[in-house]
Parts: structure tokens; C-alpha cells; sequence
């Protein structure tokens, strides 16, 4: 069973390198001057250049990520990663569907899912919980992250 689409799995490594970049840099100024391309993030995330670049567009469009053009341009994260959720990305570019009738259009479920549809719709609804509650920031190879576990503390909401 896949549960995460290839491009899904895509723009969460571009995510994760972006915001791996943006913790090593520090202060907006910083971050600023270590925009990244596209091939530099194919690169370092082993996924190909020209997929990644339309999966990076459906995360601007999103507002998840911002393109910055010209000379010394790149692409950098619009917000914080510990406040962008791996559903934010998930949405962004390969929403997850939830059921609102049954697929097997059969006439006895027109009005309601039947007991599996249901059971089916509850599994969606928590795997968009855990999405909703896991981070960027808990994704990337940060020792700020590795106290926390430690410690088993959550990140800041």
C-alpha cells in the first residue's frame, strides 16, 4: 500500500532541505543569502531535476514556498518549519480525499457510507491527524530536535 505519492514524497525532501538550509543559516539575513535552486535541492535530495521543479511550483502557489528570480535567486520557505505540517505539503500538492459516498455506487449506500466506507473514512481522518500534528522542523536532522525528543517534549504549536 502506498500511502504517500511519489511527488508527496518529493516535495516533502525539498521541504526538508529547505528547511534544513534555513536552520543552519540563523538569522533572515542569513537566510536570505543561502537561497537554494532547484538543481541544488535535486542534488542534495537524489530526486530529478525537472520533477522537482514542478513540484516546487504547486509549493509556491501553495504559499508554502517562495521563488525568488534572477542572479543569486532561489527558493526559500515562507514561514517557520515548525509551523508548517507535513499536511500543509501533503495538501499542496497531492490532497488527500476523503470519502463522502460509497465507491462501490452501490443503492443501499446512496445516503451514507456503508460500515467499511466508514471504517475507511476514520483511517483517512487519522492519518490527516498525524499529518496535521508532525512538523517540518521535527522532519530535519536538527539537535534542537533531538532534545526535545529526548525529553519528550513537542514542538512549539
Amino acid at each position: 500500500m502506498v500511502l504517500l505519492s511519489q511527488t508527496t514524497e518529493y516535495a516533502l525532501r525539498a521541504m526538508v532541505q529547505l528547511a534544513t538550509v534555513q536552520a543552519t543559516a540563523g538569522t533572515a539575513v542569513e537566510v536570505q543569502a543561502v537561497l537554494q535552486t532547484a538543481p541544488e535541492i535535486a542534488e542534495a535530495m537524489q530526486v530529478p531535476r525537472n520533477y522537482l521543479s514542478k513540484v516546487l511550483q504547486q509549493l509556491v502557489r501553495a504559499g508554502l514556498v517562495n521563488s525568488h528570480r534572477g542572479v543569486g535567486g532561489g527558493f526559500s520557505l515562507t514561514r517557520d518549519p515548525s509551523v508548517t505540517t507535513v499536511y500543509d505539503v501533503v495538501q499542496a500538492v497531492d490532497p488527500i480525499e476523503r470519502l463522502t459516498g460509497c465507491p462501490l455506487n452501490l443503492p443501499a449506500h446512496a445516503r451514507r457510507l456503508c460500515p467499511m466506507h466508514t471504517r475507511l473514512d476514520r483511517a483517512t481522518a487519522a492519518i490527516e491527524e498525524q499529518f496535521r500534528s508532525s512538523t517540518i522542523d521535527e522532519l530535519i536532522d536538527n539537535p534542537r530536535n533531538t532534545d526535545r525528543r529526548r525529553l519528550g517534549a513537542r514542538p512549539a504549536d
